[in-house]
């Protein structure tokens, strides 16, 4: 019989560049707080692009899901 000998998997890390990493960074942060604007503080009457309701009722259902208050 022979016998199979196995190396052991090493992980080998991923090591970005400083800039590539704030850029990375800023650019999730960003995405997440324009996500969090239109899900949870876009009210229709409120908004940034004047009295039209058309975001506040395209995620009217996510608003409640996950717990912010709208009407």
């Amino acid at each position: 019989m022979s016998s199979i000998s196995a190396s052991p998997t090493v992980a080998i890390p991923v090591v970005l560049p400083t800039s590539k990493a704030v850029l990375w960074l800023a650019g999730t942060v960003f995405l997440a707080l324009l996500v969090y604007y239109f899900i949870g503080v876009d009210q229709g009457a409120t908004s940034i692009f004047g009295s039209d309701t058309h975001v506040h009722e395209f995620v009217h259902d996510a608003r409640h899901f996950l717990g912010f208050p709208c009407h």
